[in-house]
């Protein structure tokens, strides 16, 4: 295993790091230096042993976790921490995180459901900090009404500063889905006038231009508004290859796996 390797090469790292600051001080300058050197460096030699135990410790205790995940055995690593969350009540930030990650994997959006009103009712904070997997699993499981009614309640609620334009954005997206093409039309022209993240920016922009100028009441003003985003997309990233590299900011989280297709088309739209 991989990170059983990891582990094994850092304990021994740690561990000759430890023995050379024991050995060599005595060996080179003798034992009256050496009893100097390690009174002044016995906190470090103690920080490092503590890491090297706690590690161990950690890494044993969720051994049969790390393993599922090596053998990305995803249904019985949803079945064990089903077992660790919602039976043992371990609900960790990182477990919740991972559990959520692997029912998507497995497309299995009632379960995430089901997950989240269980969070709601006994970690009320964890929901809001994952709000974006838990709005776009309502997306991904045909539920764009649901999504769009989740993400307007998530707009009234503090959120982090990085999410808050991607809340909105989620937002008007499942409006988009859900045909409420004026509502969408409204959100994404806020978004892409004003937000200060050039990805939402330039994605609802994109959204104007390519999925609400034909739905629109006033196509000279969405199409402005389009136009206007671009622009200040284009000046704030200059170039395709600054598309990319703001892309690259998001292409970790799950939620941005859910509109790849369109990252990709606005960045053609915006540089073209």
């Amino acid at each position: 295993m991989k990170l059983q390797f990891i582990v094994i090469t850092f304990n021994i790292i740690i561990v000759l790091f430890l023995s050379a600051l024991a050995l060599v001080p005595a060996l080179v300058f003798g034992p009256g230096f050496a009893a100097l050197f390690w009174r002044s460096l016995w906190p470090l030699a103690l920080v490092l042993a503590a890491a090297l135990i706690t590690l161990n410790i950690f890494f044993l205790f969720n051994f049969r976790l790390y393993k599922l995940l090596e053998r990305e055995d995803w249904p019985a690593l949803v079945d064990y921490l089903e077992q660790s969350v919602l039976h043992k009540g371990r609900y960790s930030p990182w477990r919740l995180r991972l559990l959520l990650n692997s029912y998507l994997v497995m497309s299995d959006s009632p379960a995430v459901t089901r997950l989240e009103h269980k969070v709601a009712i006994t970690k009320p904070a964890l929901l809001e900090a994952n709000a974006l997997i838990f709005g776009t699993a309502r997306i991904l499981g045909g539920n764009p009404a649901g999504a769009a009614d989740f993400f307007r309640r998530r707009l009234e609620k503090p959120a982090k500063e990085k999410d808050k334009p991607w809340l909105r954005w989620y937002y008007g997206f499942s409006l988009v889905l859900a045909e409420r093409f004026n509502e969408a039309e409204e959100v994404f022209t806020a978004l892409a006038t004003a937000c200060a993240d050039p990805l939402a920016a330039g994605l609802s922009a994109y959204l104007l231009s390519a999925a609400l100028l034909k739905h629109s009441a006033n196509s000279a003003e969405c199409r402005s508004a389009a136009e206007g985003g671009r622009e200040r997309v284009r000046k704030a990233l200059k170039n395709a290859d600054g598309w990319k590299k703001e892309t690259a900011r998001i292409e970790t989280a799950v939620h941005a796996a859910v509109i790849k297709k369109y990252i990709d088309e606005a960045g053609a739209w915006l540089f073209a």
